[in-house]
């Protein structure tokens, strides 16, 4: 049975946009600037002819998802004072598409894991480790205070490591 347009669509959708988000997002550092990325990857998708992209697709979702970034990126002027030298530089230094789908796939999983925490533990290890805060800037934003801030912590990686399978805490040195 040959596979339409609409399947292939739909099972590229299925298999390749939570790690499109996740490489888009390494771009724009915004979850929905990176959703609306690979909404935009997905319309070029269905413009394509199939048979031009069907036995490379993994590779062009990434070309056309990381292109679509950095055009974005370009647009809001967040590149404007950097020269085209250090932006063929930084293109250089991107992580290979198998690499980041790999990545985004770990990522995924351990989100699936972080929901299992308590709201608030998850809050502040995102907010800790994701966003980079520093324990006074959780404070502040929580209107917790700094010991039940590290005790969330503590108590969230704790239970982290219990639940995590060992494939993801030995690529992960940083929940240890």
């Amino acid at each position: 049975m040959v596979e339409t347009r609409e399947q292939f669509v739909a099972r590229a959708l299925a298999e390749y946009e939570s790690p499109l988000v996740g490489y888009a997002y390494g771009f724009v550092k915004d979850l929905e600037r990176a959703r609306d990325i690979v909404q935009d990857t997905f319309i070029r998708l269905c413009q394509q002819d199939v048979s031009k992209v069907r036995d490379g697709l993994k590779t062009w979702l990434f070309t056309v998802c990381r292109n679509r970034a950095l055009d974005i990126l370009r647009k809001e002027a967040r590149l404007a004072p950097m020269d085209e030298k250090k932006l063929l530089a930084r293109e250089g230094n991107e992580t290979p598409p198998d690499r980041a789908l790999d990545q985004s796939e770990r990522m995924a999983e351990l989100m699936r894991y972080l929901d299992r925490l308590s709201e608030n533990q998850r809050t502040v290890i995102l907010m800790k480790f994701r966003d980079g805060m520093s324990y006074q800037e959780i404070c502040d934003k929580t209107g917790l205070g700094s010991g039940n801030v590290g005790f969330l912590i503590h108590t969230g990686l704790k239970r982290l490591r219990e639940l995590l399978p060992s494939d993801l805490l030995d690529s992960n040195p940083g929940s240890r």
